[in-house]
């Protein structure tokens, strides 16, 4: 009998007490939450950056548009776009990008050949070609509301009526220097005149092109 009783006690097997189970799943849950939390907090962190910064380029862009909605615009926030580009009249074909292009071509060969009757004409022709091409692009992107460039189509008049006037007087006698001298104020005032003109137009285009925007 007592070897039968030791043969069981041998072959009984010692269980684990109550608690420790219920010690090893509860230690491992925090484990698994801790695993999960800072995946969670780096997603929460990502989405409010990308609201904040979504958020921060809304009210920039907004501000923009009061400010230009207002009428007051100057200085940078004229050479600034607003919208989409405006097409010409004979949109896809860039006409006036060819102009450009090839006057510009066309002046540095003449520059480099030389001057001469042949140059000089290859010359003219090429600078005309730039000026047209340069205004037709300026003009449509001004009167547009799209960019400002009041100060550069203010001065191209002036320019035109000052050279016009010295070649004249050139093909028939010598020009004198006070005559260069007199046309100043012309020019100035002629420049004035048409800087107004040109702001005044473009602050209405802008601001037409702003309401046209958030409807």
């Amino acid at each position: 009998m007592a070897k039968r009783s030791s043969r069981r006690g041998r072959a009984r097997k010692r269980r684990p007490p109550a608690g420790s189970g219920v010690a090893t799943s509860a230690g491992q849950a925090p484990s698994a939450a801790e695993k999960q939390a800072p995946a969670a907090l780096g997603e929460r962190s990502r989405a409010g950056g990308s609201r904040g910064g979504g958020e921060a380029r809304a009210s920039r862009r907004s501000r923009e548009q009061a400010r230009a909605s207002t009428g007051r615009v100057g200085g940078v926030s004229d050479a600034l776009s607003v919208g989409e580009r405006p097409h010409s009249a004979w949109h896809p074909f860039p006409l006036s990008e060819l102009l450009i292009l090839a006057g510009a071509i066309g002046a540095v060969v003449a520059w480099q050949r030389g001057f001469s009757r042949h140059n000089a004409t290859l010359l003219i022709v090429s600078i005309v070609a730039v000026m047209l091409g340069t205004i037709e692009v300026t003009l449509r992107e001004h009167l547009s509301g799209f960019r400002s460039h009041a100060i550069m189509l203010s001065m191209l008049p002036p320019l035109a009526f000052h050279t016009a006037v010295i070649l004249g007087t050139q093909t028939q006698t010598t020009v004198p220097r006070w005559l260069n001298v007199a046309l100043l104020p012309i020019d100035g005032a002629l420049f004035a005149v048409l800087y107004r003109v040109l702001r005044a137009r473009f602050a209405d285009a802008r601001r037409e092109r702003v309401f046209a925007g958030r409807r």
